[in-house]
Parts: structure tokens; sequence; C-alpha cells
């Protein structure tokens, strides 16, 4: 299997295997991708290359599918029920700063999950999501405003 044809292939049918792959999994350009690394490997090229790469995405996409399902199975079977053990702590209603949470962005979220729950220092923060310890601290301040912010407390400084 030359690169000409490889590439020529990849071009004329790559966006159709994606969608085609998009029915079995979240993962389709995975899928996509990791034919096209075994077309590449072949020693012979197939006599159908277009048939080959079709039953290769749609194999591939369902062994993704496969390994999505144990992943979300096994995630459920072990995460809490609840992210806080009392239904309320000092008034706070447990349920509400769940959804507060939920609202943050990601990354505000992250930062303070791990330094409450985790118990990291900023430094390991820091290491662990890849920023400086400044953006590790900026992102826990913005955060926690964030939440006094959307659990209706005041913030101590504005």
């Amino acid at each position: 299997m030359t690169p000409a044809l490889l590439g020529e292939l990849l071009g004329r049918l790559g966006p159709t295997l994606t969608l085609f792959a998009r029915q079995y999994t979240l993962a389709a350009e995975d899928a996509v991708q990791d034919a096209f690394v075994r077309l590449a490997g072949q020693r012979a090229a197939p006599d159908n290359p277009e048939a080959w790469l079709f039953r290769t995405v749609r194999n591939r996409a369902l062994d993704l599918r496969k390994t999505e399902a144990r992943r979300k199975r096994r995630e459920a079977d072990h995460r809490p029920a609840a992210w806080f053990v009392e239904s309320s702590v000092d008034g706070l209603d447990a349920s509400v700063a769940v959804v507060a949470l939920q609202r943050l962005p990601e990354t505000e979220r992250d930062v303070i999950i791990a330094r409450l729950w985790g118990g990291l220092t900023l430094a390991e923060i820091a290491a662990a999501f890849d920023c400086s310890t400044a953006t590790a601290h900026r992102r826990y301040e913005a955060g926690l405003a964030r939440l006094r912010q959307l659990l209706g407390e005041a913030c101590p400084n504005p």
C-alpha cells in the first residue's frame, strides 16, 4: 500500500467512514484512524481496500462501543451515591451544592474537588493539571467565588 494510495483513500473515504462509525461509537475518528493504520501495516494490499476499510472500521467501532460500555459500567459501580455524606452541612443543602459544582467550568471544578476533597496542595494541583501554581490558585479562587454566587452567598472580595 503506497502512501499516495493511502492518502487518496483517506481523502475520499475518511469523512464517510467517520460518519459510518458514528452510528456505533462516540470514538468514530479513532476507529477510522485505527483502520488506516492497520491498512498501512498490511504486507499486501487487500483486493478491495474500500470494502476492507468499511469492515475494519465497523469492527473497530463495535470494539470501541464495548469498551465504552464496560468503562461506563465500571464507573457507575464505583461512583459514590452522593458527593456529600450528609444531606446538609451547616445549613447548605448538599443537592444544591452538587448542582452548583456541576455548573462550574470544568477547570475550576477540577481544582476545587482536588483541593477540598482530595486534599492536594496548589503545587500538587498545578502538577496534576499541567498549569502553574498561580493558575491553579486563580482557578480555585474563581471557582469559590462562582460557587458563592451560585449558592447565593455574598462574595467577601468584590
